[in-house]
This record gives C-alpha cells, sequence and structure tokens, in this order.
C-alpha cells in the first residue's frame, strides 16, 4: 500500500514528539483515522470524547499538565466548530495546542456543501499564530513542521485544515523547483533573559524597598525554588493569581494565597500596604486589587512582551524566563534587616485562617459550599491534581483549598468557562494516571456538558495505575456565581427564571454507569465522605447538597456593591431572609474574632 497524506502525517506528527490526540470521529476525518489505526495508537495514543469542545480543553489541560503539545482532532463542519471554546480556553491561558480538523473534497470547496464551512476564517481569530488549509500533498510536511514550531515556540494556538479528498491522496515530497519549500522537525525553546544593566536597575529598585509585594503566576511553575529565594531575600510576601496557585505551597507564612474578587484579604492588605511590587510570569487582569498607581514602585518579569506593563506602570520591565530571570538577579539583590513586613503578613494570614475557619463551620441549609474545600484540604493525598470549574466554587477552591509542594492545580483562567473541571480532570489523569486527580464543580458546569464526559472517566479509568479520580458536585440548584452578581454588581434580585436549576441525582448517574456515588447533605459527613472517595477502588462522584445562599464575598467590599447590594434587598429577593443571614455570619465572621453561628 502506497503511503497517503494521512499516513506521512501522523509520522511525521510523531517525529515532533506527539504522543496523543483527544478527539471525536467524522466522516470528514475517516483518511485521517484510517491512518492512524494503520500507524498504531502504541505510538499515538487517541483518547475518545463525548464532545469535541472537551476533546479542545483536554488538550489545553494537557499542555498545563505536562509542558508538552496538546493536539485534538475534529470532522468538518460542526466537529471543527465545537473545538472553538477550548481553543480559546488555551489561546487566552497562553497553551500551545495543535487543532487538526477536516474539510469538504476540494472540488467541493465555495459550492455551499454540506458541512462546508470557511473554517480557516473561522479560526483566523483563536489560531491566529498559524491556520492553514492544505491543498496538495507536497505542502502538508511545511504546514505540520510550521503548526508544531509555532503553538511550540509562540506558546499559541494553530490549526490545520485538510481536506477529506486529500487525505487519501498518494504522498509525494515537495519537488525541488521554483515554488515548493523543504522543512525540518526540530525546536528546542531558548534562554531567555535581560541585559546585566536591566537586571540591575530592577535590583535598584527591589532593594530601595521597605514592604515588597510579589505577584506571581502561572508562568512562575516549575520555579519555586527562585521564587523563594528571592522573596526571602527581599523579605518579601506573595500573592499567588488563581493560575499560580500551585506556584508556591500555602504553609509559607508569607505567602498570602489567592488575589482579586476571588482572593484574601492578607493579599489585599500586601497590595494596598506594600511600597513596590515585583510582578512574575502573571497577567492577572484586574488592576483595582494591585497598589494604586504611583504609590508603589513596581518590576515586572515576563517571557511575552506585550504582557509587560499592561496592569501597572512598571518602572523595569523585563522580558525573560522567570526562573532564569530571578536566578540571576538574586545575587543583586541585599537581604533585608528589618523583619516587620514579614511578621505583619504573618500576623494576617493567621488572622485570615481563623476567619476562614469560621466561615467554613457556620450552619448553612443544609451544607455551608465552604465546608467541603476546608474539610478536603487536610486530607489532600501527595502529588494530587486539582481542577475546578468557574463559578462559585472557584471561590471556594481559591480561599480553603491549601497547596502544598509536589501538587498541580489548574482551571480555565483567562476564559473562565464553565464546563472545564472535568475534561481538565481527566486530561491530568490521562497525562499522570498514578497520581490522584480531584475535580471541583457546580450543578450549572455538571448539567452543561460535565455529566457526558463521566462516561468518558468510566471508558479509560481501568488502565490507569491510581485509579483514584474524584468530581466533587455543589449540587444547590442555582447558577450561584451570576445570582449574586446580580445581587452585588446589579442590585438585582435573583431572577428564578434565569437561575433556577433542575435536580439531578449526580451520584446515582455515577452508580449507573459503574463509577462509585456519594451523596452528603449533613456537614459532619463532609468530612468522612471525603475519605471515603480518596480510598475508593473507582472513580467517584460525591454529590453535596450546599446551601445557594451563603455569599461568596470579595476580600474587600466596596461602597458601591453595598449599596447594589442594598438595592436588592429592597426589590425583595426571593431567597431574602436565608440571604440576609448567611451575609450577616459571614461578615461577622471577619470583625468578629471566635463568633460562631
Amino acid at each position: 500500500m502506497s503511503t497517503t497524506v494521512s499516513d506521512f502525517f501522523w509520522n511525521r506528527l510523531h517525529q515532533w514528539g506527539v504522543r496523543r490526540v483527544f478527539g471525536y470521529p467524522g466522516d470528514g476525518i475517516n483518511g485521517l483515522l484510517g491512518a492512524l489505526n494503520r500507524f498504531g495508537t502504541d505510538k499515538i495514543d487517541f483518547v475518545q470524547v463525548r464532545h469535541e469542545e472537551m476533546a479542545a480543553f483536554m488538550a489545553s489541560a494537557y499542555a498545563k499538565f505536562t509542558g508538552e503539545l496538546g493536539v485534538c482532532l475534529a470532522t468538518s463542519g460542526p466537529g471543527a466548530s465545537h473545538l472553538v471554546t477550548g481553543l480559546y480556553d488555551a489561546r487566552l491561558d497562553h497553551m500551545p495546542v495543535l487543532a487538526i480538523v477536516g474539510q469538504q473534497a476540494r472540488t467541493a470547496v465555495g459550492a455551499h456543501y454540506q458541512q462546508e464551512l470557511d473554517l480557516v476564517s473561522m479560526f483566523k481569530d483563536v489560531a491566529g499564530a498559524f491556520v492553514q488549509q492544505a491543498s496538495v500533498p507536497g505542502q502538508v510536511r511545511h504546514l505540520v513542521d510550521r503548526a508544531v514550531r509555532i503553538a511550540k515556540s509562540e506558546r499559541r494556538v494553530t490549526a490545520l485544515v485538510i481536506p477529506n479528498d486529500l487525505q487519501e491522496e498518494p504522498y509525494a515530497e515537495p519537488p525541488r523547483k521554483h515554488g515548493a519549500t523543504h522543512s525540518g522537525v526540530g525546536y528546542t525553546a531558548p534562554k531567555v533573559v535581560p541585559y546585566e544593566a536591566d537586571l540591575r536597575r530592577a535590583a535598584e529598585v527591589l532593594n530601595a524597598g521597605k514592604r515588597v509585594a510579589m505577584l506571581v503566576g502561572a508562568g512562575t511553575l516549575g520555579a519555586a525554588d527562585e521564587v523563594i529565594a528571592v522573596a526571602d531575600r527581599l523579605g518579601a510576601g506573595c500573592a499567588k493569581a488563581l493560575l499560580g496557585k500551585a506556584a508556591l505551597p500555602d504553609d509559607l507564612p508569607w505567602v498570602t494565597g489567592s488575589i482579586g474578587l476571588l482572593g484574601t484579604k492578607p493579599s489585599w492588605n500586601l497590595m494596598t500596604e506594600c511600597d513596590t511590587l515585583l510582578m512574575v510570569g502573571s497577567g492577572f487582569p484586574y488592576s483595582e486589587f494591585l497598589p494604586k498607581e504611583g504609590s508603589a514602585r513596581g518590576v515586572q518579569i515576563d517571557i511575552k512582551a506585550d504582557m509587560l506593563s499592561l496592569r501597572y506602570p512598571m518602572e523595569v520591565p523585563l522580558v525573560g524566563d522567570a526562573a532564569e530571570t530571578l536566578r540571576m538577579l538574586l545575587p543583586m539583590l541585599q537581604p533585608k534587616a528589618d523583619h516587620a513586613w514579614r511578621e505583619s503578613i504573618k500576623g494576617w494570614n493567621e488572622d485570615w485562617q481563623e476567619t476562614i475557619k469560621e466561615r467554613a463551620l457556620h450552619s448553612a441549609s443544609p451544607v455551608n459550599p465552604q465546608r467541603p474545600f476546608f474539610e478536603l484540604s487536610p486530607r489532600l493525598p501527595d502529588r494530587a491534581i486539582l481542577t475546578s470549574d468557574s463559578g462559585s466554587c472557584a471561590n471556594w477552591f481559591a480561599r480553603d483549598v491549601k497547596m502544598r509542594r509536589g501538587m498541580m492545580a489548574s482551571l480555565s483562567g483567562g476564559l473562565a468557562s464553565m464546563g472545564a473541571a472535568v475534561p481538565y480532570a481527566i486530561a491530568a489523569k490521562i497525562a499522570h494516571p498514578d497520581r490522584p486527580v480531584i475535580a471541583m464543580v457546580g450543578d450549572g458546569a455538571m448539567q452543561m456538558n460535565n455529566m457526558a464526559e463521566l462516561i468518558t472517566v468510566q471508558k479509560y479509568w481501568k488502565g490507569w495505575a491510581n485509579p483514584t479520580w474524584i468530581c466533587m458536585v455543589m449540587n444547590n440548584q442555582d447558577l450561584n456565581q451570576v445570582t449574586w452578581e446580580q445581587r452585588v454588581m446589579n442590585g438585582d434580585p435573583k431572577f428564578e427564571a434565569t437561575q433556577q436549576l433542575p435536580d439531578v441525582p449526580y451520584h446515582k448517574f455515577a452508580e449507573l454507569i459503574g463509577l462509585k456515588g456519594i451523596y452528603v447533605d449533613d456537614p459532619d459527613r463532609v468530612g468522612p465522605a471525603w475519605e471515603e472517595a480518596l480510598a475508593a477502588d473507582r472513580p467517584v462522584v460525591l454529590e453535596i447538597r450546599t446551601d445557594p445562599n451563603v455569599p461568596p464575598l470579595p476580600p474587600h467590599i466596596t461602597l458601591a456593591q453595598a449599596r447594589a447590594f442594598t438595592s436588592t434587598l429592597l426589590k425583595v429577593d426571593p431567597e431574602e431572609g436565608s440571604v440576609l443571614l448567611n451575609t450577616a455570619k459571614e461578615v461577622l465572621a471577619s470583625v468578629l474574632p471566635g463568633g460562631k453561628s
């Protein structure tokens, strides 16, 4: 049998180091699928998902949890369009992902043919770094090479569109003549560091500071030693953007945890009282949670120049790899003799931990939504990988779950898309089958698309070295984050027609497909339920009936938010009594030490 374009395609991707692809079949990619079968799933593993959007989320998560290229595959038309949301997740979080899609036959393109979409135009924004449609066999070589090299080097999404008739064509190398190009395989990331003179300018700013605050993000994952060394030299406190939650362990007394709407009070204090800000590897978007412009001098380190001085006007913006740049900067920094700043940070953290505990243990109807996260944190196994969905669960994940050395965690950051936690957790387990994986999800995301992906878990789990895979579902029958945004941001009462969700027995669905289901509606059962789930011999859906009227309070409440919330109550919220009671408990926990309800 002669080598087809599709046979060459998979062999070339394998030469580039691709060993896994997430996707869903369709007649627009039958040539590619047949060739992959011939090539062998022992060489490139095909992970079959329930929906193409989930394949793109998994490719994004796979890139996050491995540092490798994520690859997703879909058919033409609706299969290709379904990928887009997951690809935007990768784009906004700077992940290297390659999307491969089919197209109708070249003779039909432009004929308003069934499932014919202008895919190059459709992908132009999300995969703008490189999106091309192949036309002839001799072109495929350089398209694959450029798509992979650009995705890896620029940490961007790229896309290849391969018409279905071209997939079956005999492969021919590009001719040695004018108009052809002969490309090659291979890319090694360079060492990127600033010039010494710029490092010294940064050191002068940092050495002059008496109250240095650091903010680290996903760019510092894997650079914990360097961040700790610099922070210790500067006597700095350190807040973490949500994508950088696993960058530093939370047991360090100067680490203040998450920042922003989902952040902690110590992180708010750190940013409002510092005189110098060192921001490393973070695109944290909310400038109102950073120092007031002009109140602090700024130094920023980022591998991408377009992220520099974007959120705060930095005196010294440096392009460089986080670990390498911090390592070169360290000898230029002078140890701080005064430890009062760090003592203040330690005190803020101690007070905050008491507040968090008080809030988590407050009574609710039936379970306080903070309680599952509070109870999970001390029970987390070593090397656990955590994923969270967007919505109110992300608040509690950000504040109540404490990271230790060796753990990993991620979520849909820049896009903040619902429905990413379960596909993220599947990709994490496929990337690291020996590690325990826990997804934290709201009932809105479960109903949107995550329930179906539990079938993917059922399909693959028996091949995992460690069966510990848990999906914790907060069942409150409410699209809770938006409900609270309506109350606090817009001053509107809960709009039941948009916010109320059907009650679904998620634990019973798990049992129906052969997984383990656990149901909890008693706060005293939450801790033991986590222990039962962690000890299970198969994946678990842990469904917890939580109270939707416990407010996810930000670390700092503005006057405008207070006015909007007051306006909400004047309009008669359908849950007004419970909202008032639970809000009072949350607020009192932060102003009355030791006050329990």
